[in-house]
């Protein structure tokens, strides 16, 4: 049976107190950045590390945000590329037990890898079967809407998953449309939109669930030129100094910054959760020294496509009903605890939501000043990213401080206390073997369990050639030609010195 079969219940169970609930239940607003690391903010993200911010970035719109609610220090996006995010976050599954962990490109037996990955139709879309937060919302009296990028199938808009208004399919694509004056993904005018749409929902009477996904930092260099100019008359810092980067991260603050005055403009402030959060790490060319550097000033090691703590740690900053101002939470959480958290703020019996939810609420957390715990169907997080990136194809396990990444080739593990080591430069694997067997069992078992896809060794592997990717012909590359494979930023060269 269809995990959205669950809405005609719900419906019925929901049409009588609708109307009573509507002025109690709160806004949402899940603002999703791309491509911005832990550290790409001027908000500090750890209360004890002063380089848990940009020393080049400028974003007070943010810091405002952030001074109104709480910082959580310890916030995981699902996946370390963005499709697998932000599918992770529509149905409240992980990516290993949605059997889609990455969008494109997918190494092949061509590109000369010892492994070949799992290889996922692209584009990588919602499945049928998927039961998204948009149609559970939407059938519990949430007027609904998605802004900006999808990236999640070229032919379904939002509007076929639970969305009543949408800026269609949008995808990477229009990172590269950036002067089109048609293109819905307007840094400005995305807020806007949504505050008309929240407004119009509040005076019918239903609250109101908006997702803004920001696609500046993917293609940063079509940032505004004046804040471009304001970036460039900065001093430059020791861990960012790109111009571009800065000025697109301008851009999306002051995006930030619109859609909050208007929700005081509007009277809404005080019954909105505004949620702020990144889809994976930060590009792997943002920083000034590459973080797997012994100079690098970076407070974490790793990037995008990597599952080192740099390339699923991520900025995450909520204000809204009952947050303390100014507020701290070192309590793990993921992308896909945002389905039974919204869930709970809409009022909607846990017994009520799909089956396979696989986060859990971290709104009493919120109540209790960021003290507590996510209670989920397991204790444990797990990270699966089986495909050559920044990184080899590779799996990771959190438990308590312990962290444990599992990379396919050559079957190697690294472990990590979290606690000590955030930056992941001190494996613990020899040191602690019992602990190491513990974590890799727990991680095998899972991966089981969901009937996660695993990479396989490849068959026409010819060491004596280039291993690698084609170039992208939209950049003036042969797609024929392999380019050879960039292990500058790869974390494992840390750990498993040739």
């Amino acid at each position: 049976m269809k995990r959205r079969a669950f809405a005609g219940s719900l419906v019925m169970t929901l049409l009588a107190a609708n109307a009573s609930l509507a002025q109690e239940r709160p806004n949402i607003a899940l603002i999703i950045s791309d491509d911005q690391g832990w550290y790409g903010l001027s908000v500090q993200m750890h209360p004890d590390l002063p380089n848990s911010k940009s020393d080049f970035f400028h974003t007070p719109r943010l810091e405002e945000l952030a001074s109104q609610g709480m910082r959580f220090s310890d916030a995981y996006a699902p996946s370390p590329a963005c499709s697998p995010t932000r599918l992770s976050i529509q149905n409240g599954m992980n990516p290993a037990t949605n059997r889609r962990t990455k969008a494109e490109p997918i190494a092949t037996a061509f590109n000369n890898f010892p492994l070949v990955p799992p290889n996922h139709a692209y584009p990588l879309v919602i499945q049928a079967e998927d039961t998204t937060i948009g149609e559970v919302l939407q059938a519990a009296g949430y007027r609904t809407a998605h802004y900006g990028k999808w990236h999640l199938g070229r032919d379904e808009p939002p509007e076929a998953h639970g969305y009543d208004e949408s800026d269609g399919p949008a995808g990477n694509e229009l990172a590269w449309e950036w002067d089109d004056p048609d293109n819905p993904l307007d840094i400005i005018g995305m807020p806007k939109k949504a505050l008309e749409f929240i407004r119009q929902a509040n005076e019918a009477g239903q609250p109101a669930f908006v997702q803004l996904s920001a696609l500046g930092l993917h293609g940063s260099e079509h940032a505004s030129a004046e804040t471009a100019a304001r970036a460039e008359a900065r001093p430059r810092g020791e861990l960012h100094d790109g111009v571009r980067t800065a000025a697109a991260t301008e851009d999306l603050d002051t995006s930030v910054g619109i859609f909050m005055d208007g929700l005081d403009e509007l009277g809404l402030s005080e019954n909105t959760y505004v949620i702020y959060m990144g889809d994976n790490g930060h590009g792997a060319n943002q920083n000034v020294i590459p973080s797997i550097h012994p100079d690098s000033p970076a407070p974490l090691t790793g990037d995008k496509g990597n599952l080192s703590e740099g390339g699923i740690r991520v900025p995450f900053i909520i204000r809204g009903p009952g947050i303390e101002a100014n507020s701290w939470s070192s309590v793990p959480i993921v992308g896909f605890d945002f389905f039974p958290t919204f869930a709970e703020w809409a009022r909607i019996d846990p017994a009520d939501l799909p089956a396979g939810i696989e986060g859990g609420s971290f709104a009493s957390v919120l109540e209790n000043g960021g003290v507590g715990e996510v209670r989920r169907p397991r204790e444990e997080l797990v990270f699966h990213f089986p495909h050559y990136q920044t990184g080899t194809p590779q799996s990771a396990i959190r438990l308590g401080d312990y962290k444990l990444i599992k990379y396919y080739e050559g079957n190697k593990t690294a472990l990590f206390d979290l606690s000590n080591d955030v930056r992941e430069r001190n494996n613990l694997a020899v040191q602690m073997p019992e602990k190491a067997a513990e974590l890799e069992a727990l991680l095998d078992e899972y991966l089981v369990s969901v009937n996660a896809d695993l990479p396989v060794a490849n068959p026409d592997y010819d060491p004596a050639k280039p291993s690698g990717f084609p170039g992208r012909a939209r950049r003036g590359a042969d797609p024929n030609v392999i380019v050879p494979f960039n292990t500058t930023f790869d974390p494992a060269r840390l750990y498993f010195p040739e």
